[in-house]
This record gives C-alpha cells, structure tokens and sequence, in this order.
C-alpha cells in the first residue's frame, strides 16, 4: 500500500510538471506573438521593381531619363502597341491589367533602367530593348519575356 501511494504522489507530480512546462511554453508563445507585427503576410519590394522606379527614391540613369518616350527607348515596334507620347515613368507606374503587353512594357522598362543602374543586372540595355521589340511580335512571346524580367528584376538587388 505504501508503495501504491509513492507510485500515485510521484504520477501526480510528474503530471503537475507537465502542465506547468505546457503553460510556461504557451504564455511564451503568446508573448512572442504579441511582439511581431499584426502582418500575416508581409511583401518587401527591392530597389529594382517597376513600383521603385516610379516612386522616384532614387535618381535614374542618365541615358534613359524619366521624359524619355517608349518609342524613343524601344523603337517604332513599339509604336504599334502603345501611345508615342508614354514616358518611361508613365510605363513603371502602370496598374497591372489583363493586356500582355502593358505587363510587358512596364517590366521591360524597370528592366532597363536597372540594366544602367545596378551592377550585375543579368541583361545589359541592348538585350533589353532587343528582347521588348521581339517580345511585341505576340502575346506568347510577350508573357514569356514579362516573366523573364519580372524574375530579374525581383531578384535584383
């Protein structure tokens, strides 16, 4: 009997350290918790995407300034598709919509502008605007380049 109640007193305090480990472990949680920001989900953007540009943080290369026209910067192809007045500021800030090529002129021109201005871009300005004028010839080719320079320019640092 004495045995049964040593056995009974050390399952009782083992279950007592338990919970008491379970409860500091929760309110350490909840306190860590409470120090992060009410953000589930949070996105940075980097100094190259088309939304950086078009704030104007930062000064733009000099060979491409922000009055620069579309036409002037990627050619007459261009022309076909977009205003012969748009600027390159006007493309960085361009709301993303369901037209390939507004997607497309929009990375394009981030993808430019960091090709000047940041050091081990993955394209230089004369693959960019040679990829923009081939990325015009259809909607396949214009959202495979969309994407191609969406990933270098979120890559970018």
């Amino acid at each position: 009997m004495r045995s049964t109640s040593l056995l009974l007193s050390r399952l009782i305090l083992l279950l007592f350290l338990t919970c008491f480990v379970a409860m500091t472990s929760a309110t350490t949680t909840t306190t860590t918790l409470k120090r992060q920001p009410g953000f589930l989900y949070s996105r940075t953007r980097g100094r190259c995407s088309p939304q950086f540009w078009s704030s104007r943080r930062e000064a733009w290369p000099r060979m491409v300034p922000q009055t620069s026209t579309v036409l002037n910067v990627f050619g007459s192809r261009a022309f076909e598709r977009y205003r012969s007045d748009m600027t390159l500021l006007e493309s960085t800030a361009r709301n993303e919509d369901a037209n390939v090529f507004n997607k497309l002129v929009k990375q394009a021109s981030a993808a430019l502008l960091n090709s000047y201005a940041r050091k081990g871009f993955p394209y230089s300005a004369w693959e960019v605007k040679t990829l923009m004028i081939q990325g015009l010839v259809s909607e396949d080719a214009a959202a495979r380049l969309t994407k191609g320079f969406s990933i270098a320019n979120d890559a970018c640092i």
